[in-house]
């Protein structure tokens, strides 16, 4: 407190300094102000009241009766204090009791008006003469030097409850400009009554009178000093604690929606660009963070939380939305935000979907902003006319109520021409939740900028407030500038006095503090709307979850335990309906039609095929025949076609499998189990393959039959070549029912009749060639040319004789028929052939290809199965299984088991309910607990009040 009086005393531009002479004893004699002119007969009165010990100022001191003399030295005048004081008694206690009642009405009266004019006076002159006392002072500062004060005990008693513990004796040194308290044992305990107590009185008598004069710039003086310190004092942390409850609160409700009816208030900075909202908002946070740029860098609206973290000295942002965890590294979050922005069109320039950004610190208190992007007065040639317009209404949107507008406005711009006051003014006519933030104030004058801050041209209900925001460029590699951002406003603020004034606020942390008030107070008077419509939304949701759920609660584990035993089980259904038989029957199949097509292409086209019952068991012709088809059976690959052939039948089951419930839902799951299912496959595939093949190699050189194998290979063969019978006879059928059969009939008929035709014409070709060649041998005409021409003629007459009667397709389906009605013919005469006495014996292979061809197939399917049931189907059936729970469970962490269950979309609005559910009684709690601490406020402030 003596400190501070000290300060103030030397600092003030009415009184330049006060001269303490010390004598030989180190003791105070005297005490001596100094002004920069005589001081008139009426501020002598009022300086004798305030030294007097009849003043009320000095009440609890008893000086001697010595009045303040006047001297005038080199047109400096000083007004001494006589030194004999003594310490308090009860006798001076009551004397002054005695004068303090004498003292009548009318001088009561007197004296306040006296020092009314004296206090005027003074600053009339301190007005016009500010830069000469300014001079004077520094000089006398630098003469004096360092003194030292001592003070009694009861009097260091009485400042130090304010500054410090109390101690036996203090003393206050002054230090150029800065007085500070130090502590000192008494060294004479005996003698302080006579001497040490009645200086130390007198010097604290002038002190305090000194100090009373310039008592109305105390407080301003007070806010300067409190913003210069960047962190949250202790007292704030509770007075914030609505706020940064209310904060909690907020974030919770919009991890919910954004419904309108659960928004809490926020911070809204609209103004002009480069006004210098970035600036501010940087300065409240004490970093860089926000995108800086010439084209329009704010594309979308950045709703910040600054969350107070007071037993941390961490600092870092967080992006919820994106969840790229702690960012520490500011520059980082700059990027981050300028990349999101830049994300947006030039040519759409704005984007109302929201970016949130978290940002947790000891140097920031708690308060919820959205910065919007600048209002604009002209677009470019790459921007959109319409761009003016969208942004007007996109701010119209975040700043209505409750939300509070922070109008920042720079101060080199007439206020009459600023489209955020404009703005605000339509939502906010009468300025009640309008806070105004002049920037730049180191461009205007002193006497422009306090008019301005005056808040008189253009009346704010919560004012404005001017801040600089421009950090030395010397840090000394602070990576908080809020430190050096504020001594450097308070360096420019304190430089020029008009900004000491009462009703002006200047100052960053002026800002920081209004800011906190009025949020403070927005949210308290949001409390109680908030709570009814919580307990609304909580209501719905809670029947609603008994309704469709019946309070049935799941979670994200047990939806991924419960779809992992599915595929499980489903997976297990298969293996059992899967086993030898299957592949068997896969393989089997395979082979037969493999068998068809080698007797169609050997036996069935041949033209002698009639004369096969009729051939001798020694015809070598037939013999080379079967011996041929028998090795483009066994030779064809066997090992790799069928292996091939279980894998592509146990891929499409898992495919099936795969698509079924509950894997429908989840695709990139369905991808998972077909990867590693057909890798698993994959790695077995050449192993089966070769194992197949080796097995099946004696079946290429020989193949050795029993009557039972022969009598079984002529049943399958029977049965094989009926079923190719009736689906000849079906296509058939279906050709006429399509065609017609009349329309038919004449189709192949003509089909015929123009083979026919072809045929000599064929024959006549092949004459004119070889008249041709003659004619090309007596002539120097080349034989290619004559060739040409002929058949270009023959195709001409071909293409035109076709066009006279049938449509192409019907000439094509014509000739289908034709070839099923020969295939149907040669089917019937195979079938009659294997039915007959020729057949019943091995021995007559050479007569029944189709019988022999069908055994040697049902050998080489035999032995392929046994080794694909071992190497491949039961490797296959044992490692699923295992990968499932290594792919799919144990490789997911929490996030990803969450999106996984949120992607059945039955299961998505069960946790999304029942998470709404939860996070509503949580914000319940919050508000209840909030409402009863407000009533006991009230409750405590009513008693008080009355």
């Amino acid at each position: 407190m003596v400190s501070q009086i000290l300060r103030r005393v030397v600092n003030s531009p009415r009184i330049l300094s006060t001269i303490i002479t010390p004598n030989s004893s180190r003791s105070y004699r005297s005490s001596a102000i100094r002004f920069g002119s005589f001081p008139t007969n009426l501020q002598r009165r009022q300086l004798h009241r305030i030294i007097n010990p009849s003043s009320n100022v000095t009440s609890l001191l008893s000086y001697g009766h010595h009045r303040p003399t006047f001297y005038n030295a080199q047109n400096q005048y000083l007004i001494v204090v006589g030194s004999q004081t003594r310490t308090i008694s009860i006798i001076s206690v009551s004397r002054f009791v005695l004068h303090a009642l004498r003292i009548p009405a009318a001088g009561v009266t007197v004296g306040v008006g006296g020092l009314a004019y004296a206090n005027y006076k003074l600053n009339d002159m301190a007005s016009k003469s500010s830069d000469l006392l300014s001079s004077i002072t520094n000089g006398i500062k630098s003469a004096v030097g360092s003194v030292e004060i001592h003070v009694p005990e009861f009097l260091a008693n009485i400042f130090s409850s304010k500054s410090g513990p109390s101690v036996t004796s203090s003393s206050i040194q002054m230090e150029s400009d800065r007085p500070r308290f130090i502590k000192k044992e008494d060294e004479n305990n005996n003698s302080s009554d006579s001497s040490g107590g009645g200086t130390g009185a007198t010097a604290a008598a002038a002190t305090v009178g000194a100090a009373t004069l310039f008592s109305m710039n105390e407080q301003d003086d007070e806010d300067v000093r409190n913003a210069s310190d960047k962190s949250i004092p202790a007292q704030d942390n509770q007075f914030m604690l609505l706020t940064k409850k209310l904060i909690e609160v907020r974030n919770i409700l919009m991890s919910i929606d954004h419904n309108e009816a659960l928004r809490l208030p926020s911070i809204v900075v609209i103004g002009s660009q480069s006004s210098g909202k970035s600036s501010v908002l940087e300065a409240i946070v004490g970093h860089e963070f926000l995108p800086k740029g010439s084209n329009m860098v704010t594309r979308r609206p950045i709703e910040l939380t600054l969350i107070h973290t007071p037993k941390s000295k961490e600092e870092y942002g967080e992006f919820p939305q994106l969840g790229l965890g702690k960012i520490h590294d500011f520059s980082h979050i700059q990027q981050t935000l300028r990349d999101l922005n830049l994300a947006v069109s030039e040519s759409e320039c704005v984007s109302n979907k929201s970016i949130e950004l978290r940002i947790y610190s000891p140097n920031v208190p708690d308060l919820t902003l959205i910065d919007l992007p600048g209002y604009i007065q002209v677009t470019n040639k790459n921007q959109p006319e319409t761009l003016k317009d969208k942004i007007v209404e996109l701010c119209d949107q975040y700043i209505r109520e409750p939300n509070i507008i922070l109008a920042v406005c720079a101060a080199d711009v007439d206020l009459a021409n600023s489209e955020a006051l404009k703005a605000s003014r339509k939502v906010d006519p009468l300025g009640l939740r309008t806070i105004g933030v002049i920037t730049k104030m180191d461009l205007v004058e002193p006497e422009i900028g306090s008019a301005i801050l005056r808040n008189t041209d253009y009346p704010l209900h919560l004012g404005y407030i001017g801040v600089v925001c421009k950090p030395p460029t010397n840090r000394n590699n602070q990576k908080n500038i809020t430190s050096a951002l504020m001594r450097h406003e308070e360096q420019f603020f304190r430089s020029n006095y008009v900004y000491s004034q009462r009703g002006i606020q200047v100052g960053t942390g002026t800002l920081r503090r209004k800011l906190m008030e009025v949020l403070e107070e927005s949210m308290a008077k949001s409390l109680f709307s908030i709570v009814g419509a919580v307990q609304l939304e909580l209501e719905e949701a809670r029947y609603q979850f008994k309704v469709q759920y019946n309070d049935r609660r799941i979670t994200a584990e047990s939806y991924v335990a419960e779809t992992i035993d599915s595929i499980k089980h489903n997976f297990k259904d298969f293996a059992h309906s899967f086993g030898k038989p299957q592949v068997r029957h896969e393989v089997r199949t395979m082979l037969e039609q493999r068998v068809l097509d080698l007797c169609a292409e050997l036996y069935w086209t041949d033209s002698k095929i009639v004369d096969l019952t009729k051939a001798s068991a020694d015809d070598l012709y037939w013999q080379y025949k079967l011996d041929m088809s028998s090795a483009a059976l066994t030779k064809s690959g066997i090992g790799r076609t069928s292996t091939q052939l279980v894998v592509d039948v146990l891929m499409a089951n898992m495919e099936k499998l795969a698509s079924m419930e509950p894997l429908n839902n989840h695709p990139d799951t369905s991808s998972k189990v077909l990867n590693f299912s057909n890798e698993i496959l994959r790695n077995k595939f050449h192993t089966t393959a070769d194992q197949v093949e080796n097995c099946v190699k004696p079946y290429k050189y020989e193949v050795e039959c029993s009557e039972q194998e022969w009598a079984d290979g002529v049943k399958r063969s029977i049965i094989l070549l009926e079923k190719e019978l009736e689906s000849c006879d079906k296509a058939l059928r279906h050709i006429r029912n399509t065609i017609g059969k009349k329309k038919l009939r004449a189709a192949i008929k003509y089909v015929l009749d123009a083979e026919k035709e072809e045929a000599k014409r064929v024959q006549a070709r092949i004459k004119d060639i070889g008249e041709a060649n003659s004619e090309a041998s007596t002539h120097t005409i080349p034989l290619a040319a004559l060739i040409s021409s002929v058949n270009d003629v023959t195709e001409e007459g071909d293409v035109e004789h076709t066009r006279l009667h049938f449509n192409p397709k019907v000439l094509e389906r014509a000739r289908e028929a034709i070839f099923l009605r020969d295939r149907s013919m040669i089917l019937k005469y195979r079938l009659a052939a294997l039915k007959s006495r020729q057949c019943k014996s091995p021995e007559s292979k050479q007569y029944c290809p189709e019988a022999f061809l069908n055994m040697v197939a049902e050998k080489l399917t035999y032995t392929a199965v046994m080794f694909i049931q071992v190497e491949l189907l039961n490797e296959f059936f044992f490692q699923f299984p295992r990968e499932v729970d290594n792919r799919l469970v144990y490789d997911l962490d929490r996030k990803q088991i969450l999106t996984f269950a949120k992607e059945n979309p039955h299961i998505r609005k069960h946790l999304e309910l029942q998470e709404r559910k939860r996070k509503l009684e949580e914000v319940m709690e919050k508000l209840n607990y909030l409402v009863r601490r407000q009533r006991d406020i009230e409750g405590r402030k009513g008693p008080a009040n009355l």
